[in-house]
C-alpha cells in the first residue's frame, strides 16, 4: 500500500533527513506523499491509494492532536473493529482503515496491535509522552527496518532511523553502510536470509513478526506484542480435531473468507498464477465466485473478468504452462490470462535493477521470474493476490515427509508409519535420488578466503527434525516464509503493486493447527486438506499434482546461456577484491560447470554471484544506493552491474590475468611471517638457514625444470652479500605438490567421483587438520586406484589390529609410502591446492636428479655451482615432514629436521621452494 520512514532524535536536522528518506521511496507510493515533525520525531509517508482514496493521506493524526501514524499495509478486520470503537464513542473523519488503526491505538495503546489481522508495518507517535511506537504485523509481510545509533550513551536520547526499505536508511546519510560479514557467511554457507533480526547491513536490523519498537527519551525497549505462536503451539499440544467432511467444508469457508477480505479495494485487483496448487486455489475460488454470483460487490474490485499472471518458460523442464492452461481452460468466461515469457537476455538487462530491488541476496534466481510478472501487472491491475504461505503452514515441500515419518517414529506410531511410507514412496524415492545423483557436492569453504571462514565457522544452523507442526512454525516464522514474503514485498512495490496473500491469516493457520496432522499429510499426500476442499473447483491434474515446481526460472539454462557474461564477474578484479571469495577456485570451478553442467547445481554459484552484484550495488556505487527504485536521473548512466566484455585492441594481448592471480610479492631472502630464516637442527647442531621462493601457480602444462632453473637463477642475482656464507653447502627443496601437479596427478575434488567403498572407508579414518589423509572420500578413492582395495582393506585390518596392542602405524605400513603421501583439498593452500586432491609424485629420486642438473648448468656464480649439493623432494607441513626423494647423501631424517618448524608455511605464500643452506655448527662459525 506504501512505503513509511522516519526519524528519533536528531533535533534541527529531522526535517530534511525524513524528505531524504522518503524521496528513496517513491517507488512504493506514486499517489501522493507526507511530512510530519514534531519535537525529536519526524515521520515520512508515499501512499499508493487503495481504500479510501480520496481522504486517507497520511501521515494521520487525531482529532486531539496527540496521536500520529504513518501506515504501510491493509487491516482487513477494520470494519468490524471500527464498529466496536464507535460503540466506545470514537468518531472517525474518514472511511480509511489508517484511522481505525489510530483510533484503536489511542484507545487500547500496544494491546490494540494483537487484534488486526491483515499485513501492516507501522508508526504512531504519542506526541504527549514524547514516544514512538515501531509495529509489523504477525507474520511479517510488510518489512520495517531500523537503526539504533550504537554511539549514543546511556541515558541520552537515542537516535533511530526506520523505513520500509534499506534504501531509505542509507538515503538518510547519517551512517556508513558497511556488509554485515556474519549474516554473508550464513547465506553463503547454510543459503539462509531474512531468519533473525540482522540484516546483510551492518547495524540494519528488521523488525520481526509480531514485534512492536518502542523509542523515547530514555531509550529503545523491543518487545512482542502478540502471543500467536506460543498460541498455536499450545494448540497443537491439544488432541487434533479429528479429520472428517465437515472440517474439509470448513476449511473451504475460511479460505474462501480469506480470499475475500483480501478483495477490499478500490483500484482493479488480480491474481499471481504459476500453476501450482497455491496460486491456483487463489484463483479458482474467484473465477468460480465470478461465476455463480457475479454481481457480488465485494469481488467488484476484480471486475467481470479476473487478471492472472504467469511466468511460462516454454521448454524448460521448470515449464507450469499446462497446468496454468488446464485452470484457464476450466475458467475460460471467467478469467483473462497474461503470461509473461522471461529470457537469459532480459534478465542480464534487469540484473541491476533487480539485485537492487531485492536489497540482500537471495537463495536464487527464481524472485525474478515474479519481478517479471509484477512488471506486467502493473500494466492492469494495482493489487495482486499470491498463493504464498501454503507451503509452509500446509508442508508443501518433500523433506516434509521426512519430518513426519520421524515424528510417527518418535511416537511409536509404527503402522501409521508404515502406511505412511508405503504411500510417499514415490517422493521418497525422488528425494533418494536427488541425494545420490552423483552431483558433486563441493563445500563452499573450498571457495570462500581462509580468514574469513575462520572468523565465521562456530556459525550452525539447525531445523526440527521430527515434529511436522513445531517444524512448519519454524519454517512460518523463520527459516522459509520470511524470505518468501520479502521478495513478494520487494516485486511488487518495486512496480507499485499490492501483493496480498490470503494463506497467511493467522485465524486460518489457528484451525489448521487445531486439527490432526492427518489434515496435512495422509498416505503420502502434503496438503490434504488445500487439495480436498479444492475438489470440483480446480482441475484434477492441479489438485492432484505431485510435482511441485513453484515460481522459479530455469536456472541452470540460463547460466549455461549467459556464461561468459557470468565468468567475467567471477574472473573480475572486483570478485577478487572482496575478502570472502577465493577467486581463482571459483573461476575453475565454473569452468567445470560449463563443460560438465549436469554434474552440478547452479545454486552455490548464484550465492556467490549475486553477493559481488550485492556488493557493487550498494556499495561500490554507494551513492545510487538510497535512491528510489527506477529514479538513476542524478546518474544518467549508473555502472553496470555485469560490464560489457572489452575486446582489446589490434595487436595488443588480451588480459588473462584477473586479480584473483596476484598475491603479496615476497623477498627471496626474508622468510614468510611468523617464520624464521634460521633454525638450530636437533638433529645435528648446524644452523640451517632456509629461503623461501615465491613462485607463480603451476598447472599440468608447466614445465618445471625451466621454471626451478629460473628461480634459483633469479635468488643467485640479487643474493645479498652476507646472505649466504661462501662455500656453505646448499640444496635445492620442493614441495611434492608442485611436482605431482606438473606430472598430471593432481585434480580437482569435483572431477574424482568416489565410489560406495571409497565413502565408507574414509569414515573410519581421523580426519587430520585441514583435510590432510584419507580421511575425506576423494583422497581415499586416490589410495583405492594407487594400490587396489584388496590392499586397502588389508591395511584396515592391520590398523584396526594394531590398536588392540597399542601399536599405531600399521596401517601405513602396510599400504606403502605413496599412500602416505596422498593429500586431500587444504583449505590454507593456494590455488589449486585448496580443492584439490594428490596423489605423490612419481619417481621422486629421478625428479630430484633431473632437477639438479637443470641447477648446476643454470647461469650461476662459480662459487654457488661449486657449493651445490643435490635436490630434495620434501612432503612438508605443520604435522610433520618426509622426504620423498632426493640426490643427495645427507640421511632423510637429518633433512627432515631441517623444516621441523615448516618455514615454508601452510599459508597462500605460494612458496613451494626453497633454498636450504648448511652454516655448520656453532664452533665452526
Amino acid at each position: 500500500m506504501c512505503g513509511i520512514a522516519g526519524t528519533y532524535g536528531f533535533g534541527d536536522l529531522t526535517e530534511d533527513i525524513a524528505r531524504r528518506m522518503n524521496c528513496a521511496l517513491a517507488h512504493r507510493g506514486p499517489d501522493g506523499e507526507g511530512i510530519h515533525v514534531s519535537g525529536d520525531v519526524g515521520l515520512a509517508h508515499r501512499r499508493l491509494s487503495i481504500i479510501d482514496r480520496e481522504h486517507g493521506a497520511q501521515p494521520m493524526t487525531t482529532a486531539d492532536g496527540r496521536y500520529t501514524i504513518v501506515y504501510n499495509g491493509e487491516t482487513y478486520n477494520y470494519l468490524p473493529l471500527r464498529e466496536e470503537l464507535e460503540g466506545l464513542g470514537h468518531q472517525f473523519r474518514t472511511a480509511s482503515d489508517t484511522e481505525v488503526l489510530l483510533e484503536a491505538h489511542a484507545q487500547w495503546g500496544i494491546e490494540a496491535y494483537d487484534r488486526f489481522n491483515g499485513m501492516f508495518a507501522f508508526a504512531i507517535h504519542d506526541a504527549e509522552a514524547g514516544s514512538l511506537a515501531l509495529a509489523r504485523d504477525h507474520f511479517g509481510i510488510k518489512p520495517l527496518y531500523y537503526w539504533v545509533d550504537p554511539e549514543i550513551a546511556e541515558g541520552e536520547t537515542p537516535r533511530v532511523l526506520f523505513g520500509s526499505e534499506i534504501r531509505s536508511l542509507l538515503a538518510a546519510k547519517v551512517f556508513q553502510a558497511a556488509p554485515d560479514d556474519r549474516a554473508v557467511y550464513r547465506y553463503l554457507k547454510f543459503r539462509v536470509q531474512d531468519d533473525d533480526a540482522q540484516t546483510f547491513f551492518a547495524g540494519v536490523r528488521r523488525l520481526m513478526p509480531g514485534q512492536v519498537l518502542t523509542i523515547t527519551r530514555d531509550g529503545v525497549e523491543l518487545a512482542s506484542y502478540t502471543r500467536l505462536q506460543e498460541e498455536l503451539r499450545e494448540i497443537a499440544r491439544q488432541p487434533g480435531r479429528p479429520y472428517d467432511e465437515s472440517v474439509v467444508a470448513e476449511y473451504r469457508e475460511r479460505f474462501e473468507q480469506a480470499v475475500q477480505l483480501r478483495l477490499q479495494s478500490e483500484v482493479p485487483v488480480g491474481t499471481s498464477l504459476s500453476g501450482g496448487l497455491d496460486s491456483s486455489a487463489v484463483a479458482a475460488v474467484i473465477a468460480r465466485h465470478l461465476r455463480e454470483q457475479p454481481q457480488d460487490e465485494s469481488f467488484a474490485a476484480v471486475g467481470s473478468r479476473q487478471n492472472t499472471f504467469s511466468a511460462v518458460f516454454p521448454g524448460s523442464r521448470n515449464d507450469e504452462e499446462r497446468y496454468v492452461d488446464a485452470l484457464l481452460e476450466d475458467y475460460s468466461g471467467q478469467i483473462t490470462a497474461h503470461k509473461i515469457h522471461p529470457q537469459p537476455p532480459a534478465f542480464l538487462e534487469d540484473l541491476r535493477d533487480f539485485v537492487r530491488t531485492q536489497e540482500e541476496p537471495i537463495i536464487s534466481t527464481g524472485p525474478y521470474a515474479q519481478y517479471a510478472v509484477m512488471r506486467e501487472a502493473s500494466q492492469h491491475v494495482t493489487v495482486l493476490l499470491d498463493g504464498q504461505g501454503a507451503d509452509e503452514m500446509i508442508a508443501g515441500y518433500n523433506p516434509y515427509f521426512y519430518v513426519y515419518l520421524r515424528q510417527l517414529r518418535r511416537q511409536g506410531r509404527f503402522a501409521e508409519l508404515a502406511k505412511e511410507m508405503a504411500g510417499s514412496r514415490d517422493i521418497l524415492r525422488k528425494l533418494a535420488k536427488v541425494r545420490f545423483s552423483g552431483r558433486t557436492e563441493v563445500p563452499i569453504e573450498a571457495l570462500l578466503n581462509n580468514e574469513f571462514v575462520a572468523a565465521h565457522q562456530h556459525e550452525k544452523v539447525t531445523s526440527v527434525q521430527d515434529d511436522l507442526k513445531e517444524r512448519l512454525l519454524e519454517d512460518t516464522f523463520r527459516s522459509s516464509l520470511p524470505s518468501l514474503l520479502r521478495y513478494e514485498d520487494k516485486n511488487t512495490m518495486r512496480f507499485s503493486i499490492e501483493g496480498r496473500v490470503p494463506f497467511v491469516d493467522k485465524e486460518l493457520l489457528k484451525f489448521l493447527f487445531s486439527l490432526d496432522e492427518s489434515a496435512i499429510i495422509h498416505r503420502g499426500w502434503n496438503k490434504r486438506i488445500l487439495r480436498e476442499a479444492m475438489d470440483g473447483i480446480l482441475p484434477d491434474m492441479i489438485a492432484r499434482r505431485r510435482n511441485k515446481i513453484g515460481f522459479t526460472t530455469p536456472e541452470s539454462e540460463w547460466f549455461r546461456a549467459v556464461a561468459p557474461q557470468l565468468r567475467e564477474i567471477f574472473a573480475s578484479e572486483s570478485f577478487a577484491s572482496r575478502p570472502y571469495f577465493e577467486a581463482q577456485s571459483v573461476v575453475a570451478l565454473f569452468d567445470d560447470y560449463i563443460a560438465h553442467p549436469e554434474n552440478y547445481g547452479t545454486l552455490m554459484f548464484w550465492r556467490l554471484l549475486n553477493v559481488e552484484l550485492w556488493m557493487r550495488t550498494f556499495f561500490d556505487d554507494a551513492d545510487g544506493a538510497g535512491r528510489a527504485l527506477g529514479d538513476d536521473a542524478a546518474d544518467p548512466a549508473p555502472a553496470p552491474v555485469i560490464a560489457p566484455a572489452v575486446e582489446p585492441a589490434e595487436g595488443e594481448p588480451a588480459e588473462q590475468e584477473s586479480a584473483a592471480e596476484e598475491i603479496a610479492p615476497k623477498s627471496d631472502y626474508v622468510a614468510n611471517e611468523g617464520k624464521e630464516l634460521d633454525l638450530v637442527s636437533a638433529a645435528d647442531g648446524h644452523t640451517w638457514r632456509r629461503f623461501p621462493l615465491q613462485t607463480e601457480l603451476v598447472d599440468k602444462d608447466t614445465d618445471l625444470t625451466a621454471l626451478v632453473r629460473g628461480h634459483v637463477e633469479r635468488f643467485a642475482a640479487d643474493l645479498p652479500a652476507d646472505a649466504l656464507p661462501d662455500g656453505a653447502p646448499w640444496y635445492y627443496v620442493i614441495s611434492e605438490k608442485i611436482i605431482a601437479i606438473t606430472q598430471g596427478r593432481s585434480w580437482f575434488t569435483w572431477e574424482i567421483q568416489p565410489r560406495r567403498s571409497a565413502r565408507l572407508l574414509s569414515r573410519f579414518v581421523t580426519r587430520t587438520p585441514a583435510g590432510i589423509g584419507l580421511g575425506d572420500p576423494t583422497t581415499m578413492e586416490l589410495a583405492i586406484r594407487e594400490v587396489g582395495l584388496p590392499r586397502i582393506l588389508a591395511a584396515s585390518a592391520a590398523g584396526a589390529a594394531g590398536k588392540l596392542v597399542r601399536r599405531k602405524g600399521l596401517f601405513y605400513e602396510v599400504v606403502g609410502a605413496n599412500v602416505r603421501a596422498i593429500d586431500g583439498p587444504t583449505p590454507y593452500s593456494a590455488f589449486p591446492s585448496n580443492v584439490s586432491a594428490k596423489l605423490p609424485p612419481k619417481d621422486p629420486d629421478g625428479v630430484s636428479a633431473q632437477l639438479s642438473a637443470a641447477i648446476r648448468v643454470a647461469d650461476l656464480p662459480q662459487s654457488l655451482k661449486e657449493s651445490f649439493r643435490g635436490t630434495v623432494v620434501m612432503d612438508a607441513n605443520d604435522i610433520g615432514r618426509n622426504v620423498l626423494g632426493s640426490d643427495v647423501d645427507v640421511p632423510a631424517a637429518q633433512l627432515e629436521a631441517t623444516f621441523a618448524d615448516n618455514p615454508l608455511g601452510q599459508g597462500r605464500q605460494r612458496t613451494p621452494m626453497a633454498i636450504l643452506a648448511d652454516l655448520g655448527s656453532a664452533s665452526q662459525r
